[in-house]
């Protein structure tokens, strides 16, 4: 890998890491700092078409149901597309207050997509899926 490929994955690693920190401090304004504007957020039966809409959603929920969560996140993919876009692959779940593993039930395959805008990288989308058993 080159340099700046080396680089350009730090970065990305370090946007990563600052969302799951702001997460788990409830922190939707920090979560969703390292968005584009027009980021968009498919989940499960939900799409969220925007930053602010990401955000707002996000500090709802810290509010209620994810009050006190954090995430579980095992990256299993990053490549570069072109020279300013990446897509990150994850294994990710929520960890409830009191959780220290998510039951396989609740894990998530993501796929993240990345875009370098004036040298900074920013997440673009972000989808999830449930994992399914073996066999499934």
């Amino acid at each position: 890998m080159s340099d700046s490929r080396a680089a350009d994955e730090a970065a990305i690693q370090a946007v990563l890491v600052d969302s799951y920190k702001a997460w788990e401090a409830g922190d939707a304004d920090g979560m969703v700092a390292n968005y584009t504007a027009e980021a968009t957020a498919i989940m499960t039966g939900s799409l969220r078409d925007s930053r602010d809409v990401i955000r707002e959603s996000m500090a709802q929920a810290f509010e209620g149901p994810l009050k006190g969560s954090s995430t579980y996140n095992k990256q299993l993919s990053l490549r570069f597309v072109g020279r300013d876009a990446a897509i990150v692959v994850s294994e990710s779940g929520i960890l409830f207050a009191g959780e220290t593993e998510v039951p396989d039930t609740r894990k998530v395959n993501a796929t993240w997509v990345f875009e370098q805008r004036d040298g900074q990288w920013l997440i673009a989308a972000y989808h999830n899926s449930p994992v399914l058993a073996p066999g499934q």
